[in-house]
């Protein structure tokens, strides 16, 4: 199942209702759903934050195989941004040793098994898996 949101902030409810109806659907548990409304809001709201130039909406989709979760979202009209390319977060440094940033990113990696990413024709195509 897959769905376009507005780039707007205001759009999480109907994005958390979306992905409520996709764990239903799928028979997923808290712990699974919990995963999922993170990492979903974390990379929807950084396009919204980092993307305010790109086009209207941002398309989340969410599939369930008999061995995986896949999540997709897809900014139209973006410029590129390789989440998978920034340097792992020291989650064991002091905090006056930590520089700004990147702990979401780094949440998402933790919660989940795959994180794909593509950039193509101005288009962002962020593929996400956990195993079940």
């Amino acid at each position: 199942m897959e769905k376009s949101f507005d780039r707007r902030l205001e759009s999480l409810g109907a994005v958390f209702a979306f992905l409520k109806e996709a764990s239903t659907s799928f028979e997923l548990d808290q712990a699974l759903t919990f995963s999922v409304n993170m990492v979903v809001e974390e990379l929807f709201t950084n396009m919204i934050k980092y993307g305010a130039s790109g086009g209207r909406e941002i398309l989340i989709g969410v599939d369930k195989t008999a061995s995986q979760l896949k999540i997709k979202l897809i900014d139209f009209d973006s410029e590129p941004f390789d989440l998978t390319d920034l340097d792992a977060v020291d989650t064991s440094a002091p905090l006056n040793k930590r520089r700004p940033g990147g702990l979401g990113i780094h949440l998402v990696r933790c919660f989940m098994d795959e994180v794909k990413y593509e950039y193509k024709d101005r288009t962002t195509h962020i593929s996400l898996a956990k195993n079940l």
